[in-house]
């Protein structure tokens, strides 16, 4: 600020994460777009609780502050499935678990209110803020709690990818203009709009496990934003207004947001603190797209970034490589290039576009659609591009990838999979079965275990050809609504007997705010039928699932 002659910031973001200057770090991403469109931007990292002093070494901003908890829900980061503290914190210098706070959107807000009595509207944004952005089940308390917005008294909750809903705000309040049509937001009011939606009451979700069914489901289905309602939850005599979601950036914005002047690196004001491993895996990763059509019911994607695919453009992509080269820390190593799903990639509906995504059915699940567009061709040409680049030596593919989107695509899921193997695979490929019975795999929104076993077969063959080695590694969870001693006893045999591995990527099932399994956690049935489903809530009894699977993974 001195260098540059200024003496106050339109706004000042603050963050759970330490500040590295990336497009994989919200923080850093929204500060860019922010400062591209002419405003002065500031950024308090990770600020001391207990003291005014690092809250308030920026001053006061002129337009508004913009409050995240980083990168993860800040309960998600604080503590494991089974409930235990987490020593170690990846988006904090040294690793060590010791600066985010528990609820951190709603502590960071307090602290700004208590330090300055009187000052700019206050924003929540982020992961944490757009999946607690209605009434929700909180597994950490256990117990439907409000909006995060009301919790911490802010001024405006901004959800799902939240660069347009920024920039509105902050010309908005430049220009002394309301706010209150602006997509991609939510606010209190005394009264609810004409013409609204209104959902369950939080008091009704509060006492009744159907209203909070039926409010979640109509919730879930206005995140379309070619086909969303604005909506309105009463929480006694005030309403908490839902605007529809923003409208997707085009190609060219959002190739543009991710070819600013990214500097790729953790700020020097916390390097004397010492290293963030998030760093080593984001530096030098390339994000494709935004979006994910696989809706597995564990997830949060489809709520926060939408069902839609929006890709960035091959020559954008191409772009930031080329500048990947210039960067004095680059080896010649590109750790990934992909998005929550790598092989979505350019991949769309034919309904898409002009009707928005369909409220009763799914992309997947139980099979592909015959409306959705499969194919792998153009981020097989993109890779193959990538490849060409002078002074680029490994392109690596370390997303997550659906093996049934790659066995639906006739005419290039082969020649994809040949890709990967051949060039793309550093070592292992990451696969996401969860599960291998099919009673928990449809709870899940997840495909028949049939794809995988085919899809194995078709890995191993190219493995045999190649002169390298590769695996594949699996990702299953304990503990998901609806699985029983029996489901994990039937797994570890699956794994035997047709995956041969000892299974080490292994995870209990955690209710995370605003997904259908945490529905099914918190109301015990299947929102989908109605029917009751078993839901295991004890702690020893879930970490005992996990060990079922792996003692009979592991039998000889």
């Amino acid at each position: 600020m001195l260098k540059r002659g200024w003496q106050n910031l339109d706004v000042i973001l603050v963050t759970g994460d330490a500040y590295i200057d990336s497009p994989f770090i919200g923080a850093a991403m929204i500060g860019r777009f922010l400062e591209d469109k002419g405003f002065r931007v500031g950024i308090i990292a990770q600020p001391d609780i207990q003291s005014p002093e690092d809250i308030g070494r920026l001053g006061q901003p002129a337009l508004f502050w913009g409050v995240t908890a980083g990168s993860v829900d800040s309960m998600v980061a604080n503590y494991t499935a089974s409930f235990k503290r987490r020593k170690q914190d990846d988006y904090t210098p040294g690793g060590i678990n010791s600066r985010r706070p528990d609820r951190a959107s709603i502590v960071y807000t307090n602290l700004i209110r208590q330090t300055f009595k009187k000052t700019a509207p206050i924003v929540l944004g982020g992961i944490e803020a757009s999946l607690r952005r209605v009434a929700h089940y909180d597994c950490w308390s256990n117990r439907i709690r409000r909006s995060i917005l009301l919790d911490a008294k802010a001024d405006v909750l901004v959800y799902g990818m939240g660069e347009s809903a920024v920039k509105n705000l902050a010309e908005c309040y430049a220009a002394g203009l309301s706010i209150r049509d602006i997509r991609g937001i939510c606010y209190v009011a005394d009264q609810m709009p004409d013409n609204c939606l209104e959902l369950p009451s939080y008091e009704a979700a509060l006492g009744n496990h159907a209203a909070f069914r039926d409010m979640f489901q109509t919730f879930y289905h206005q995140n379309d934003a070619r086909t969303a309602r604005q909506m309105a939850q009463p929480y006694g005599n005030r309403y908490l207004i839902h605007n529809p979601p923003s409208l997707p950036l085009s190609q060219p914005d959002l190739d543009a947001l991710h070819e600013l002047a990214y500097e790729r690196e953790l700020h020097p004001f916390h390097q004397k603190d010492g290293a963030v491993r998030a760093l080593d895996t984001i530096r030098f990763s390339i994000a494709t797209h935004r979006g994910c059509f696989g809706e597995c019911h564990f997830c949060a994607i489809a709520v926060h970034q939408g069902r839609s695919i929006q890709s960035r453009s091959a020559a954008s992509i191409l772009r930031e490589a080329h500048l990947f080269t210039r960067h004095r820390a680059f080896k010649g190593v590109i750790s990934d290039v992909g998005g929550p799903t790598a092989n979505m990639f350019q991949m769309s509906c034919t309904r898409q576009t002009e009707k928005g995504v369909c409220p009763t059915r799914r992309c997947l699940v139980p099979r592909v659609c015959k409306h959705m567009v499969v194919d792998h061709r153009p981020q097989i040409t993109l890779l193959q591009e990538l490849r060409r680049i002078p002074g680029i030596r490994h392109v690596f593919v370390a997303s997550g990838i659906r093996y049934d989107l790659i066995l639906m695509d006739a005419k290039n899921g082969q020649a994809y999979l040949e890709e990967l193997v051949a060039h793309h695979v550093s070592g292992q490929m990451k696969l996401a079965p969860e599960h291998s019975e099919p009673d928990i795999l449809r709870l899940m929104g997840k495909p028949d275990i049939t794809l995988l076993i085919e899809f194995k077969k078709r890995f191993d063959q190219l493995v045999r050809s190649s002169t390298s080695p590769r695996y594949l590694t699996y990702y299953f969870i304990a503990g998901h609504p609806g699985c029983t001693d029996a489901h994990m006893t039937r797994l570890g045999q699956f794994i035997k007997t047709h995956l041969h591995i000892r299974p080490e990527q292994i995870q209990i099932f955690t209710p995370t705010p605003s997904t259908f399994s945490t529905l099914m956690y918190c109301t015990g049935e299947n929102p989908f039928t109605q029917q009751p489903v078993f839901v295991e809530k004890n702690i020893q009894k879930k970490e005992r699932q996990k060990r079922l699977m792996t003692s009979h993974a592991h039998s000889s």
